[in-house]
């Protein structure tokens, strides 16, 4: 069964905050890092991990990426801060990724 993912990209703190949907976490980060393709991440240099969830549901997961796209900033830094007061980039300590992602229900 195949596992999505809802994650957010920050800039920083007080930075640009990106909403998306992958199935290939590790892959998509590392395109966001690397500036692959020419778009919001890349001219905003979005680059940080703070926030994941993941189904097996991938409508789920894009009505999700949706819902928090459609969010205020506000409550995407209170729903970050909740799991990752930091900031920290879980793309650089996957460890500690482990015990803040998130798990949707069929239809969060």
């Amino acid at each position: 069964m195949k596992t999505y993912y809802v994650y957010i990209m920050a800039s920083g703190r007080k930075g640009t905050i990106y909403v998306g949907v992958t199935s290939d976490l590790e892959k998509r980060v590392a395109q966001h890092k690397s500036g692959v393709f020419d778009g919001f991440t890349k001219e905003y240099r979005v680059h940080d991990l703070v926030y994941v969830e993941s189904t097996n549901d991938v409508r789920g997961a894009l009505e999700r990426e949706k819902r928090l796209k459609g969010w205020r900033r506000c409550w995407k830094i209170e729903l970050i801060e909740k799991n990752n007061p930091e900031w920290n980039d879980l793309a650089v300590d996957p460890g500690s990724r482990a015990g803040m992602t998130t798990r949707m229900s069929p239809r969060a």
